[in-house]
């Protein structure tokens, strides 16, 4: 069975020229893959492009001058996207999927999270090691800082393994500090947790959670809608955590700092109308220190 690498190397970026044969039997799937190792072609633009050409493959078979005529469609994404045969190695990453045993996620799939649909920019695809079931669709994230407290470390498993225990999969973002203790608090209660990456499936960040990973998705899902290979980097955290927000019903933070990127997450989930809810500190350790300042 494939299993996580832990590595932290450059991102691939192969050239080769993907059988002429594999396009014109491409389908859906296929080709909503090679259009997410696209760079520039997010999901806000794929919109525009499905809109205009009814389906996945049939903008891969577009021209140039074709693909210029859809809204939000410049000559610099026109032209990545006329020339993806000679760009993105289409079959390379198919066998990757195959070979590590992953499978990979489209809108239009049963198992894919009905709450992502809803958002502004839903994924294109989904990679997913483990299984998304209906179960899922009463999922809460848990997210917080990785620099934490033990207080707060207690206290995010203690809420996970609740949650978890009566039904509720456990959301979160894989990283350390709160997002680890939420998913060992659910995987405590025997319970479904769902761990969200900032990099390609085949990537372990923190290179500790190796082992983690695993668990998760033995009794849930490690999911990511970037490709193989993709590392993590500043901005592969927020696109990480708007999927975090948008595919659970509301959104549990546990000792956050304003900057952090548990409130971005916490951000996202209100701009999708879900619910928030805020782990309060410890009154009375913050009740003596109130009272030793007036000391």
């Amino acid at each position: 069975m494939a299993r996580f690498l832990i590595v932290t190397g450059a991102r691939n970026n192969p050239c080769g020229r993907v059988n002429q044969s594999l396009f014109n039997g491409m389908d859906s799937r296929e080709a909503f893959i090679a259009l997410n190792l696209i760079d520039g072609v997010g999901p806000v633009r794929a919109r525009s492009l499905l809109e205009h050409f009814g389906d996945a493959p049939s903008i891969l078979a577009a021209t140039q001058s074709q693909l210029l005529r859809v809204r939000n469609i410049g000559d610099d994404t026109a032209g990545k996207i006329a020339s993806w045969e000679t760009t993105i190695d289409l079959a390379g990453e198919l066998k990757r999927i195959a070979n590590y045993g992953c499978h990979v996620l489209i809108s239009s799939d049963e198992n894919y999270p009905a709450s992502l649909r809803e958002i502004y920019d839903p994924p294109l695809c989904l990679y997913v090691k483990g299984e998304i079931t209906a179960k899922d669709k009463h999922g809460i994230a848990m997210v917080g800082s990785r620099m934490t407290t033990h207080y707060g470390i207690e206290t995010a498993r203690k809420l996970a393994y609740q949650l978890a225990y009566v039904g509720v999969t456990v959301v979160s973002g894989g990283a350390r500090g709160i997002d680890t203790a939420a998913h060992q608090g659910a995987l405590s209660a025997k319970g479904r947790t769902i761990a969200v990456l900032g990099t390609g499936i085949n990537l372990v960040f923190p290179t500790e959670n190796a082992e983690l990973f695993e668990r998760i998705a033995a009794n849930g899902a490690v999911i990511t809608q970037f490709p193989f290979n993709r590392p993590a980097d500043k901005q592969s955290f927020p696109i990480r955590n708007r999927i975090v927000a948008g595919m659970t019903l509301g959104t549990v933070v546990v000792e956050a700092n304003l900057s952090s990127g548990a409130m971005i997450t916490a951000n996202f989930a209100t701009e999708y109308g879900r619910q928030i809810f805020a782990v309060p500190g410890r009154i009375l350790y913050f009740a003596l220190n109130k009272m030793d300042s007036w000391n």
